[in-house]
C-alpha cells in the first residue's frame, strides 16, 4: 500500500530550490575534500582508497542537505553571513556526521540498504568471503563499517576547526545527544517499548533536535548570537524536529523504497519504538494486538508487512500521526512568526517546515 503524502505546495517546491542552493556548496566542498584525502592515503597504500571511496559513495549519493540548510538559515536568522567560507565548512560538518550516524545505525540495525546501495558492513563481509580472506566475514565486515563511520566523525570535526568556540560548544553537545538518542532507540527496540512518551524522547534526541534545533543553534553560534537566539529558535525548531521524525518514522512503514532508498517495512522488520506503534498499541483490539506482536520478529513475510500497513490505517494510528504532524507545524511556525529574526530568515524557515514534514523520501 503506496504512503499518501499531501499534495506538493509551492511551499515545498521553493524550498526544495532553496536547499539546492546550500547543497551544491556544501558538495563543492565534501568532493574536495574526498579528492584531497584519498590522493594523500592512496600514495601510502593502495588499499586506503577503499574505506574513503565507500564514504564518499555515501556521503555524495544524495541525501537532502537538512542539516547544512538549517545551520545557514540559521546564521541568517542572526543576522550573520551565509556565505562565509565556515558556514560552508560547517555545514559540510553536518554531513560527515550525518554518514557517521547512518553507518554505525546500519551495524547495529543490520541494515542492508542505504540510499539506495548496500551499506558498508555487508559489503566488506561480501568482499572478505569472496576473496577466501581469514577470520569471520562479519566481524571483518562491520568492523571496517566501524572504521568508516570514526572517519566520517573526524571529517565532521575536522571541518569544524575554523568555527568558533561558542558554536563548538552546541557542536559537542549535540553529538552527546546523538549517541544517547540512538541507545534509547537500541534499547527500546530489544524491549519491544510501546510507551508514546518514551517513543517521542527517542524521536526528539536521536533525530529531531540533531537535524533542526541543534544546526539551527550552530548557525546561530557561528553569527555571535546563540545565547539571545537560542529559545526562539528551539520554539521553532524543536516541534519541527519531532514533526521531521514522525515523517520519518511514516516513510519507514509506508515510503516509496525508489524515492527513500531503504526497503519498505524496515522498522517494522527492526521493532523500531515508534510514536506510530505506541499510538497503534493503544488502538488496536485482540486480534490487531496479535499481529502488532508479530513487529520485530526475524521472519517477519511481505503479507504481514502488507497487513500490518493496513492494521495501522484502520485503526486511526495513521491518521493521528498525520495530524501531530501538522499540529507540530502549526506550533514551528507560529513560533518563528514571532521570533526576532528578519522576514527573510522567516520565509526560508517557513518554506522548510512545509518541506520537512510533508516530504516523500
Amino acid at each position: 500500500m503506496p504512503f499518501m503524502s499531501l499534495p506538493a505546495t509551492d511551499a515545498t517546491a521553493t524550498a526544495t530550490a532553496s536547499l539546492r542552493v546550500v547543497s551544491e556548496r556544501v558538495e563543492r566542498r565534501l568532493a574536495a575534500v574526498f579528492r584531497a584525502e584519498v590522493a594523500r592515503w592512496s600514495a601510502l597504500d593502495p588499499a586506503l582508497s577503499e574505506p574513503l571511496r565507500s564514504l564518499e559513495r555515501l556521503v555524495m549519493a544524495g541525501g537532502k542537505r537538512l542539516r547544512p540548510a538549517f545551520c545557514h538559515w540559521g546564521v541568517v536568522a542572526a543576522g550573520g553571513d551565509p556565505d562565509e567560507s565556515v558556514v560552508v565548512d560547517v555545514g559540510a560538518a553536518f554531513e560527515f556526521l550525518q554518514a557517521f550516524a547512518l553507518i554505525h545505525d546500519d551495524v547495529m540495525d543490520d541494515g542492508a540498504v542505504r540510499r539506495g546501495t548496500r551499506t558498508a558492513h555487508l559489503e566488506y563481509g561480501e568482499r572478505h568471503t569472496v576473496e577466501g580472506w581469514r577470520g569471520e566475514a562479519r566481524r571483518f565486515g562491520e568492523g571496517v563499517a566501524i572504521l568508516v563511520g570514526d572517519l566520517a566523525h573526524v571529517y565532521a570535526d575536522l571541518m569544524m576547526a575554523g568555527a568558533p568556540p561558542g558554536a563548538v560548544d552546541v557542536w559537542n553537545e549535540l553529538r552527546v545527544e546523538l549517541n544517547i538518542g540512538q541507545y534509547l532507540d537500541i534499547l527500546g527496540t530489544v524491549r519491544a517499548d510501546t510507551d508514546l512518551a518514551a517513543a517521542r524522547r527517542v524521536a526528539r534526541y536521536k533525530s529531531g533536535k540533531y537535524t533542526i534545533e541543534r544546526p539551527l543553534h550552530v548557525g546561530a553560534a557561528l553569527a555571535g548570537r546563540y545565547a539571545e537566539l537560542g529559545g526562539a529558535l528551539s520554539a521553532y525548531g524543536d516541534p519541527l524536529g519531532e514533526a521531521f521524525q514522525l515523517r520519518d518514522d511514516l516513510l519507514g512503514v509506508f515510503g516509496d523504497e525508489a524515492k527513500t532508498g531503504k526497503p519498505v517495512g524496515d522498522d517494522l522488520r527492526e521493532g523500531k519504538p515508534t510514536p506510530l506503534m505506541a499510538v497503534a498499541t493503544e488502538q488496536v483490539d485482540r486480534r490487531g494486538a496479535a499481529l502488532l506482536a508479530r513487529v520485530g520478529a526475524d521472519d517477519l513475510a511481505d503479507d504481514e508487512i502488507t497487513a500490518l500497513q493496513r492494521l495501522l490505517v484502520d485503526c486511526g494510528a495513521l491518521a493521528e500521526i498525520e495530524e501531530a504532524i501538522s499540529l507540530l507545524v502549526d506550533r514551528a511556525l507560529g513560533a518563528i512568526d514571532v521570533a526576532p529574526v528578519p522576514i527573510e530568515a522567516k520565509s526560508g524557515l517557513n518554506e522548510l517546515a512545509y518541506y520537512v514534514a510533508w516530504r516523500d523520501s
